[in-house]
């Protein structure tokens, strides 16, 4: 079979394997050209060192990612998804990457959009068939209705909460899925023994809460994975899960603990909009 220009490059990036966990048959089957996307040598070095902990490829496989799908990610920030995603669909998908609302006060928002948009431009080859859209409070055009056959988004659940639009987030994935498309949700888990801060304050977010959240829109529930379990993280550190890696919000102050920890429990929860 001949491959397309981008597949064919990918095949011929390096090889590496990947340590996988012990999944269930569901995860245990990605495609092998989207596991040369993530092995290729084209990703940034900094993102490729996280792997271990964010398991790209067991992910997206479990949310059913195929190379032909329109497939939307909320807040694609420094692009982690974005050198995965934008190639892999380059050819027979559609990729949408629906970053922060433009021209806004937020001086963090305003970088965050100049840096993603000077990506883009520097590879022209990989991401120039990206379509930036929208998403924020107001805004929430992220896809034309009834388009995508999957919204993905990492770790980013309790920012909506923090802002006070999580709801309109979830009607807006809603909006934009065909029916039986999948939404796929990861965030840092809370403790089931403390009760919801609505606002998610420490970045943590209980998984009942995040599928009530998601229910109340009108999905269901398909399914949930440990792909991104941590049991190591208590979830009560003095400057929430911001202390953990990558960030080490405390910097030198008992960074080794922190780093022995690793990144936050997280979970994964796939969801679809019912047939109609």
């Amino acid at each position: 079979m001949r491959l397309r220009p981008l597949l064919r490059l990918a095949v011929l990036a390096s090889a590496t394997v990947l340590s996988l966990p012990a999944l269930g048959a569901e995860e245990a089957k990605p495609d092998p050209v989207l596991a040369q996307m993530v092995a290729s040598p084209a990703r940034s070095p900094q993102f490729q060192a996280r792997d271990a902990a964010r398991h790209p490829l067991q992910e997206l496989a479990f949310f059913g990612l195929a190379p032909h799908q329109t497939v939307v990610e909320i807040s694609p920030s420094g692009g982690y998804w974005t050198e995965i995603l934008a190639p892999y669909l380059h050819d027979r998908g559609t990729y949408y990457a629906a970053a922060n609302p433009r021209g806004t006060d937020s001086a963090y928002a305003n970088r965050e959009n100049a840096a993603f948009d000077a990506k883009l431009a520097a590879d022209p080859a990989r991401y120039g068939k990206v379509k930036v859209t929208e998403f924020g409070r107001g805004h929430f055009d992220i896809a034309p209705a009834g388009s995508a056959d999957l919204i993905v988004t990492f770790r980013n659940l309790h920012n909506w909460m923090g802002g006070g639009y999580a709801d309109e987030a979830m009607a807006a994935f809603y909006r934009a899925l065909k029916p039986g498309g999948i939404l796929g949700i990861e965030d840092h888990r809370a403790s089931d023994a403390q009760p919801q801060d609505p606002k998610a304050t420490s970045g943590y977010v209980r998984q009942d809460y995040a599928i009530a959240l998601a229910k109340k829109a009108g999905f269901e529930l398909v399914s949930s994975s440990e792909i991104n379990a941590n049991p190591k993280d208590s979830k009560d550190w003095p400057e929430g899960v911001w202390t953990l890696p990558p960030t080490l919000a405390l910097k030198d102050r008992d960074r080794d603990r922190y780093l022995a920890v690793g990144e936050a429990d997280n979970f994964v929860l796939k969801f679809r909009k019912p047939l109609q």
